[in-house]
């Protein structure tokens, strides 16, 4: 079937360049990718992932400095408001949810 529909659609311009290296190094153009993307969504009928929130931690090497300061304010806010556990209790919690 030819492609002869247009699809515009406004992104973050840093998310774009990412999302084309990781792209380009698979050699894939956008374009394919957005056509398998909605070829996954009827396939599935839905999207073709969960969309959650992610129940990792958070990697800070791969965060700005202002999604950083983001995550570091949402620390002490809970801090604040004694939404706490101690270490022992912290790492036993994550052993037991990543060591399955």
């Amino acid at each position: 079937m030819a492609k002869t529909a247009n699809l515009y659609a406004r992104i973050e311009p840093e998310l774009k360049i990412q999302a084309e290296s990781i792209l380009d190094s698979l050699g894939v153009s956008a374009s394919n990718a957005i056509t398998m993307f909605y070829k996954q969504i009827v396939l599935q009928n839905g999207l073709p992932f969960e969309v959650k929130l992610p129940s990792r931690p958070v990697d800070i090497s791969k965060l700005t400095e202002a999604q950083l300061d983001a995550e570091l304010s949402r620390g002490y806010e809970q801090f604040l408001a004694d939404d706490t556990m101690n270490v022992a209790e912290a790492f036993s919690d994550l052993y037991k949810e990543y060591n399955k």
